[in-house]
C-alpha cells in the first residue's frame, strides 16, 4: 500500500533567504520532500505525521522580516523517487568535491560522492552542509579519528573517508537518517565509517581528533561540553546549523569549556564555526 502525504504550499516573500531557512526547519520537523516554486516551496509530510503541532517549532513563520503563508491538502500516492530525480541536480564545492545521485554521470573531481536521499536535504545544497564541507576540504584528515554528529545522509562522513580519515563514527537520532547513512556508506564503498542510531551519550569515554556537528542551535548549546570532553588534545570542532545572530551564544558556550575560536564561514545568513582544543 502506497503512503499518503500532505502537501503544504508555502508562499514566501521575499523568497531568499527565507525559503532556504524554511526548508531546513521543515526537514527537522519531519517533512520529507521539497520542491521550490515561483512563489515559495511545496513541502510534503506523511499524513500520519501531520498534526496541529507540526509547525509549532517552525520559527521562521513568526519572523517579522518575512511574509509566509500556506495552504495544505492531501495528495494521491505517487513515485517519490521519480520526483527526487526530476528535482535534484549535482552540486560542486570549490571545484574539488561533487555530490551527485547514482543516476548522474561521474565527472573527474578529487572527491566524488554519491548520495541517494529521499528528500532534498543533506546533499550539500543546504547552506549548513555546504559550509561544513568547505571547512572539511581545508582540514588534513589522513589517519585521524572523526565523529559526525547529526550525520543526516552521511555526506560529511563520506567526505572524511575520502580524505583518508582512519575511523569515522556517524551518529543520528533519526531512524531515517541512520538507515540512509548506511545505504550511502555502501554506495560509496566506504570501509571506515560506522553508523549509529542515538545521541550524544554514545560518545562517552571516546576520543576523536575531529568532530563535525551540523545540528540545531539548542542541541549544540546542550552538547558542546560533551564534544569538548571527547576531543583529543589539539582536536578540531566544526559546528553548523544556526544563524549569524546565534554566533555569540555558541561562542560563549564553547569558551566556557575552554575551546579556542579559530574561524567562521557564512552563507545565506547560516554560519559554521571552527574551534580547537588546546
Amino acid at each position: 500500500m502506497k503512503e499518503v502525504y500532505t502537501e503544504y504550499n508555502f508562499t514566501v516573500k521575499p523568497k531568499n533567504p527565507a525559503t532556504e531557512i524554511l526548508i531546513a526547519e521543515l526537514a527537522e520537523a519531519g517533512f520529507e520532500n521539497f520542491k521550490e516554486t515561483e512563489n515559495g516551496v511545496l513541502a510534503y509530510v506523511l499524513s500520519e505525521k501531520d498534526n496541529k503541532n507540526i509547525l509549532s517549532e517552525i520559527y521562521v513563520l513568526d519572523s517579522i522580516v518575512f511574509d509566509i503563508s500556506y495552504k495544505k491538502k492531501k495528495i494521491l500516492p505517487q513515485n517519490w523517487n521519480t520526483q527526487w530525480e526530476e528535482n535534484f541536480q549535482p552540486i560542486e564545492i570549490n571545484s574539488q568535491c561533487r555530490i551527485r545521485a547514482s543516476f548522474h554521470p561521474k565527472k573527474e573531481v578529487e572527491y566524488d560522492i554519491i548520495i541517494n536521499p529521499k528528500m532534498a536535504f543533506g546533499t550539500g545544497h543546504h547552506a549548513t552542509t555546504h559550509l561544513m564541507m568547505n571547512f572539511i576540504l581545508e582540514e588534513t584528515l589522513k589517519g585521524k579519528t572523526v565523529l559526525d554528529m547529526g550525520c543526516g545522509t552521511g555526506v560529511l562522513s563520506i567526505l572524511a573517508e575520502q580524505k583518508k580519515a582512519k575511523k569515522i563514527d556517524a551518529i543520528d537520532i533519526d531512524e531515517w537518517s541512520y538507515k540512509n547513512t548506511k545505504e550511502n556508506i555502501i554506495l560509496n564503498q566506504c570501509q571506515n565509517i560506522t553508523a549509529f542510531k542515538g545521541e550524544v551519550s554514545l560518545i562517552k569515554n571516546k576520543k576523536y581528533d575531529v568532530i563535525f556537528a551540523n545540528i540545531n542551535r539548542n542541541i549544540l548549546l546542550n552538547d558542546i561540553p560533551e564534544y569538548e570532553k571527547s576531543l583529543a588534545k589539539n582536536g578540531v570542532l566544526l559546528l553548523s546549523g544556526f544563524y549569524e545572530e546565534d554566533i555569540p551564544m555558541i561562542k560563549e558556550k564553547a569558551f566556557a569549556t575552554g575551546l579556542k575560536y579559530v574561524d567562521q564561514k557564512i552563507r545565506n545568513h547560516w554560519t559554521a564555526l571552527k574551534f580547537i582544543k588546546s
